[in-house]
């Protein structure tokens, strides 16, 4: 999650105060599950003395806990209120989740609703296959658009300058062996998407996983998000999934896109 910036405020009516209770939230993840006060004062950047009081605000808002043995700090259940209200009232969740239900019916893998946020791809939506599946990736999940099927389905439709932009702007560390990291093939397999209609990725983000998506766009014809399918290697080669889940990943794209109003 990136950190909110507590840099020279743009304007009077930037709230330092508030800005550092959000650097304080976001310090934890799944990495720093808890942390000691000097562990949030380093991972925000912060002084102890001010992370001590953005950490007492949020203790006494219910939001941050502290171990009664350990006395180490937490993320509390009222956080993922945040999170749920932003859901709760998107409109572009309650038009998707049946082609969702249905894509995951048809395909036999987890289907996933997700929308940009900066140089990532966020878990909005999603139907969980029954079947096994190598990596447990749920609603929140945050991915790198370059590495992810989702992420390239999305800079498919964006302007070629501007996707180029975007992907000289964001870090493309190597995730595995097979990730691709250079703009020149990046932009190779943007083309690939534009031609097919839908993005792919094979193990680029996690081994044994592979990806298939497909742009939604709102009313007017923007893309605004990308549906996919997870496919794992251990039951489908690429060109089966292709083949096979392509075709049903972008009937569920358009008849998202059919409903989806301007968000």
């Amino acid at each position: 999650m990136p950190q909110p910036s507590c840099a020279e405020p743009p304007d009077a009516l930037f709230n330092q105060s508030l800005a550092k209770g959000l650097q304080v939230l976001c310090a934890f993840n799944a990495g720093h599950r808890s942390l000691t006060l000097g562990e949030i004062s380093q991972r925000t950047g912060m002084s102890k003395a001010s992370a001590q009081r953005s950490v007492h605000t949020l203790q006494a808002l219910g939001y941050i806990g502290k171990h009664p043995l350990t006395r180490r700090f937490g993320l509390l259940p009222r956080v993922v209120e945040l999170g749920f209200n932003y859901l709760d009232a998107h409109p572009l969740i309650t038009a998707a989740h049946s082609y969702l239900a249905q894509l995951a019916r048809d395909s036999g893998e987890t289907a996933t609703l997700t929308e940009p946020t900066d140089h990532h791809m966020v878990y909005l939506a999603q139907v969980l296959t029954t079947q096994h599946i190598p990596v447990l990736t749920p609603v929140g999940t945050r991915v790198p658009m370059y590495a992810s099927s989702c992420g390239r389905a999305y800079l498919s439709q964006l302007p070629g300058d501007q996707a180029r932009a975007l992907l000289l702007a964001m870090p493309r560390p190597a995730r595995t062996r097979a990730t691709l990291t250079e703009v020149g093939a990046l932009e190779q397999q943007l083309q690939r998407s534009r031609d097919h209609g839908y993005a792919t990725n094979c193990e680029e983000l996690f081994l044994g996983d592979m990806g298939l998506a497909a742009p939604v766009f709102n009313v007017s014809g923007r893309v605004i998000g990308a549906v996919h399918v997870a496919p794992p290697t251990s039951r489908w080669s690429m060109a089966d999934a292709e083949r096979q889940l392509g075709p049903l990943v972008i009937a569920c794209a358009r008849s998202i896109s059919q409903l989806a109003p301007v968000v």
